[in-house]
């Protein structure tokens, strides 16, 4: 049975995406900073009959409790087969340009990029360990360089200063994590789940959270031939899901 390990898991897409890969046979592990949050979450997926699901305390911002999720999770597991990194912010608006206070920056990356840089590192041995292990980092249309500087996208008017850098950071990180990893079996990929309508954007969104969980559970399972390194927004490219950086 495979393994998978999604931070920020007890709510919203990261849940949903763990209800989809407990329904396609994975033991799922799922990632949550809050105790009893994640106990709720464990417990409705028990309910349903989805009993191969356990709960890890981790707090992506937090060194300290990264490594005791670690080391938790080396109790339970001498393997790993997919990290979804999915906890995230959004920062709080405005975004602007010119008055973006540095910790309101330093916030977000803390989160978007350094949280998933700690977890990553720390849980590289355990994927080391599995025959096709699969790492999807969550990201967002939204930062993509490209169609930000695009006049003609439907949503260029919507810049923002914190959230969409820390997601073009975590794009660049993706990147080289794949080419670390080329000669390996590992495929890493960043994945837009579209634009959702969740308490993460004000319940704003012309997307379901079902789409948004199939997406992500795609390229956590794809196969050996499957791609790596790449960039995927299945809603902003419904042909071939590739984005743009």
């Amino acid at each position: 049975m495979k393994k998978a390990l999604i931070t920020g898991a007890n709510k919203s897409i990261g849940f949903e995406t763990a209800r989809q890969l407990l329904q396609q046979g994975y033991y799922v592990y799922l990632g949550s900073r809050s105790i009893e949050k994640g106990k709720l979450a464990i417990e409705k997926l028990k309910n349903e009959g989805l009993t191969k699901a356990e709960l890890i305390q981790l707090d992506v911002n937090d060194s300290a409790s990264v490594e005791a999720a670690r080391i938790e999770l080396g109790k339970k597991t001498d393997v790993l087969d997919v990290l979804i990194n999915n906890a995230g912010i959004n920062g709080g608006m405005p975004q602007e340009a010119l008055n973006a206070s540095i910790e309101q920056l330093q916030n977000v990356f803390n989160t978007n990029l350094y949280g998933v840089v700690r977890v990553t590192q720390a849980f590289i041995d355990l994927l080391q360990k599995s025959e096709q292990p699969r790492i999807v980092n969550v990201s967002s249309s939204g930062c993509s360089l490209t169609l930000h500087s695009d006049p003609t996208w439907k949503y260029y008017d919507h810049k923002s200063a914190v959230y969409a850098p820390s997601k073009a950071a975590l794009n660049m990180y993706t990147i080289a994590l794949a080419y670390e990893l080329k000669d390996s079996n590992f495929k890493v990929n960043a994945v837009c789940p579209g634009f959702v309508a969740t308490d993460f954007n004000g319940h704003r969104g012309t997307g379901t959270i079902q789409e948004a969980r199939t997406r992500i559970a795609k390229y956590a399972t794809i196969g050996k031939d499957g791609p790596t390194g790449k960039f995927f927004s299945e809603e902003y490219n419904p042909e071939t899901g590739e984005c743009p950086w």
